[in-house]
């Protein structure tokens, strides 16, 4: 009778851990090429919400960034002109700003900005979205901006890239049109 009651908190204890692993399975996955993207949900323009799940079935290019960011600033014209080689039916740029807003400081003291104005300096057409919490960072462990994700129509991450690049290289343009294309 002891000994059975002896095993009943390591089994309790054995359950409790099961039960965290499970329901924390998500978290521990890691956000990189070959993984499923993660679900994320961000404000538009008009305040409205916009999540992954809006952009199924296209090639998502996914960028974090904030227009205290320097290579950001590099990098934006590439992603227009890549923006503008495919239909927006296959192809959607997910812009997210993680700029607190205009006359405030973020948690690391970056200051706020307006990524409308920033975009439109630019000549930018591809939706900008923002997320002042930088909720978005830590969904995609992201350690720094710009940092980038191209998604597949199937959900699947297919490419990160910490730091800028040129978006309209053959490569990267290529990676898009396979992925339309479904190879």
């Amino acid at each position: 009778m002891k000994a059975r009651s002896l095993y009943r908190p390591a089994l309790a204890v054995a359950l409790v851990v099961a039960a965290v692993a499970w329901f924390t399975r998500d978290r521990e996955r890691p956000v990189a090429a070959g993984y499923p993207a993660p679900g994320f949900e961000v404000f538009d323009a008009q305040g409205g919400t916009v999540s992954l799940a809006d952009y199924r079935g296209r090639v998502v290019l996914l960028n974090i960034w904030a227009t205290w960011c320097a290579p950001c600033l590099e990098e934006m014209p590439s992603m227009q002109r890549l923006y503008e080689t495919f239909s927006p039916d296959d192809f959607v740029i997910a812009a997210v700003s993680i700029d607190a807003p205009a006359g405030t400081s973020d948690a690391s003291g970056n200051p706020g900005g307006d990524p409308f104005a920033f975009a439109s300096r630019l000549g930018l057409t591809f939706p900008i979205l923002l997320d002042p919490s930088g909720e978005i960072q830590r969904t995609y462990q992201a350690t720094a901006v710009p940092e980038s994700f191209v998604i597949g129509p199937d959900g699947m991450i297919y490419k990160k890239v910490a730091g800028a690049t040129a978006w309209d290289s053959e490569a990267n343009a290529g990676l898009v049109r396979r992925l339309i294309e479904g190879g």
